[in-house]
């Protein structure tokens, strides 16, 4: 028996090459400032952090 790190995974490949290949939409702003203040009024942090990061890619033409 062999040992092959990482093992391979032929679903792990094609999900990543359907990904590369798809266009994502991106949210509005009012969108992700309306999630933004909702995780903060949660006291989600995590959440709240998504949200800003978010906002700052779409505020700048980041695509994904």
């Amino acid at each position: 028996m062999s040992s092959h790190w990482p093992i391979r995974r032929p679903t792990e490949s094609a999900a990543l090459r359907s990904l590369g290949r798809s266009v994502r939409p991106l949210p509005s702003v009012p969108a992700l400032m309306a999630a933004l203040i909702i995780a903060n009024r949660a006291l989600d942090r995590h959440g709240a952090n998504l949200a800003a990061h978010r906002v700052v890619r779409v505020a700048e033409g980041v695509s994904e």
